[in-house]
């Protein structure tokens, strides 16, 4: 499916030495392209050079600018740069997206810039639909002059013609059967410069409890999770039909690894999302704030046979070490038992941001500072509640050898707008690629955008932090506003219905521990903050019911039992949603939840 930006608008070296370059040079059967050579001066330009427009509503670090390359292209995951600049994406979609109606066409799509503008004039879609039972999927690399790519239960190759940017001819099957079910069913994938094909299978559980997610459920011992989850599995790129089996795992104790890349050395990174929910499935161990800061998100250096200890061990943030989990004896993290012998993260950042890709940078356009680094887009997290969320950005990671060399920063932020949280959060970064010309590219699967970052200062230039992104809409130059903006309904209150049998006091409580300043309950970490969900709760304000029949008897007892097996969303709801809620409080968050559903019926 071909449409023009106009339309797209609106709607390991041999694994030592030349993995690194694999994006850039798998497909020489490509042309050159204008956007190649469009930044090629951009070393020798004045570094308070000003960027056209508005970088696209994120913030950036001096010297630094950035175009909508494209936009409302899908739920745009992880994307790949061909050696000509033409960009491939892969799109997802289903119950994570809440089931939302994708772009017609294929899920993947090439898009090009041909007037060396920043932007895609062109899109094609292509691969598979909607329509044909499929949903597209995570990974997406180049090798080999061949486009590979993750499409449910398979990896796929695409021989890609000379002549044109999308393939003619139907994928050959490199390898099928890896697991869709659990909490992780995607397959982010990376091929090395001997065809090495590194697939993460992240794990269908958070800690491999006997009931995932609920209080005070142990782990199983042993964790049978781990033969075929948890881990990085290889294959063979030159290949075609093999099948998924527990023989080709690579390394094991990873949770989630969804971004994978090389550096110049051939050392292979990954990152990997820690744990959730100490607080709310251990609450004597954990305090609120141990819940919302604990444990790391990390990058690690994998190596053939290693393990980096989930589910037995998590990295804790202020002892910088791993410690054994609750759910196989921990206490808190005073002990570190087993974990003394798990491979530790190199890098280590804030709990539950959500290190959605990496790519480490060897190209020449952006400061030698930079050189060797990494860049992790950070999805954004949904379980700090009720402590304010965080991610939601792309910070650089300074590594030398392999070692970190310096603090990570935040390089691009402003992602996600006014509100940081899962279901109101404007853009989510999701992928990152690094085109031939050393523009690095950001992609967002909340809304389909992909911005295109490009350097205009000195190649001496130190690693920075990019400016706080403002509250504000209006920054015009001589309006003077508060900047809390104006608001003229300010003074209005927004009265709730009141449920039969209950009172206007308790859907006030109910109010107050849904949004965590009573009980530190974690409600609007799942729902959002405004109640109409998120892709790990379901909308509360729609009278729509899954489990009861909308009473505030039914909506209490859902809050007391729990939901361990939910019907439309894959993390379980713990009883109390994890919080230590007496009776009354149960009562009153049910009415607050029924006032929400009632809103519009008074």
């Amino acid at each position: 499916m071909r449409v023009t930006i106009d339309s797209l608008f609106t709607r390991a070296h041999m694994v030592r030495c030349a993995a690194v370059a694999l994006r850039a040079a798998s497909m020489m059967v490509f042309s050159a392209s204008p956007s190649m050579a469009q930044d090629a001066s951009h070393g020798a330009a004045d570094a308070t050079e000003r960027c056209a427009g508005d970088n696209g509503g994120i913030t950036l670090p001096a010297g630094f600018c950035a175009t909508v390359f494209a936009d409302n292209v899908g739920h745009a995951r992880h994307m790949v740069v061909a050696p000509n600049g033409v960009l491939y994406v892969n799109t997802w979609s289903g119950t994570y997206y809440r089931n939302d109606k994708p772009p017609a066409g294929g899920f993947l799509v090439a898009l090009q810039d041909t007037n060396g503008d920043g932007r895609a004039d062109e899109a094609i879609r292509f691969g598979p639909g909607v329509e044909s039972g499929n949903a597209g999927g995570t990974g997406i690399a180049l090798y080999n002059g061949a486009l590979y790519a993750e499409t449910i239960d398979r990896i796929v190759r695409y021989a890609l013609p000379p002549n044109a940017i999308v393939p003619n001819a139907p994928p050959e099957v490199v390898v099928s059967g890896l697991p869709l079910t659990g909490d992780h069913p995607m397959h982010p994938f990376e091929i090395d410069a001997q065809g090495g094909l590194y697939v993460d299978l992240g794990s269908a559980t958070n800690s491999c409890q006997g009931e995932n997610r609920m209080p005070n459920s142990p782990g199983l011992e042993p964790c049978t999770e781990l033969e075929t989850r948890a881990g990085i599995w290889r294959y063979d790129a030159n290949r075609t039909d093999q099948r998924f089996s527990s023989a080709e795992r690579f390394v094991t104790g990873l949770r989630n690894g969804e971004g994978i890349a090389f550096d110049k050395a051939g050392r292979m990174f990954a990152t990997q999302h820690g744990r959730d929910q100490l607080r709310e499935n251990w609450p004597r161990l954990y305090t609120p704030e141990q819940g919302a800061n604990q444990p790391a998100e990390e990058l690690v250096q994998l190596e053939r046979g290693a393990d980096y200890g989930w589910p037995y061990c998590y990295f804790d943030v202020v002892q910088n070490k791993l410690v054994l989990a609750p759910e196989y004896g921990g206490d808190g993290g005073k002990t570190i038992g087993l974990c003394a012998d798990k491979k530790a993260p190199v890098a280590a950042f804030p709990a539950h941001w959500a290190p959605n890709d990496l790519v480490i940078y060897e190209a020449g356009q952006f400061p030698a500072a930079y050189r060797g680094g990494a860049f992790i887009a950070f999805h954004g997290s949904w379980n700090r509640a009720p402590f304010p969320q965080g991610g939601y950005n792309v910070v650089f990671q300074p590594l030398m050898d392999g070692k970190v060399s310096g603090p990570f920063v935040t390089f691009a932020d402003g992602f996600a707008g006014a509100v940081k949280g899962p279901g109101q959060a404007k853009y989510r970064p999701s992928g990152l690629a690094v085109g031939p010309d050393g523009a690095l590219y950001i992609s967002d699967d909340q809304h389909g955008r992909i911005w295109r970052v490009t350097y205009r200062g000195p190649a001496t230039a130190a690693v920075a932090a990019a400016p706080a992104p403002s509250s504000r809409s209006d920054t015009t130059v001589g309006t003077a506003v508060p900047p809390e903006g104006i608001h003229p309904d300010a003074g209005a209150r927004d009265v709730l219905p009141v449920p039969p049998g209950a009172t206007a006091a308790e859907v006030a409580l109910g109010s107050r521990i849904f949004e965590g300043e009573v009980a530190s309950a974690p409600c609007a970490g799942c729902h959002g903050a405004d109640a109409k969900g998120s892709p790990v709760g379901p909308d509360l304000t729609s009278n729509k019911w899954l489990w009861g029949d909308g009473s505030v008897a039914a909506i209490a007892h859902t809050i007391t039992v729990g939901v361990p097996r939910p019907k439309e969303y894959g993390a379980p709801m713990p009883p109390n949603g994890g919080a230590e809620l007496s009776p009354s409080q149960v009562s009153a968050v049910a009415a607050y939840v029924w006032a929400l559903s009632h809103r519009d019926v008074r």
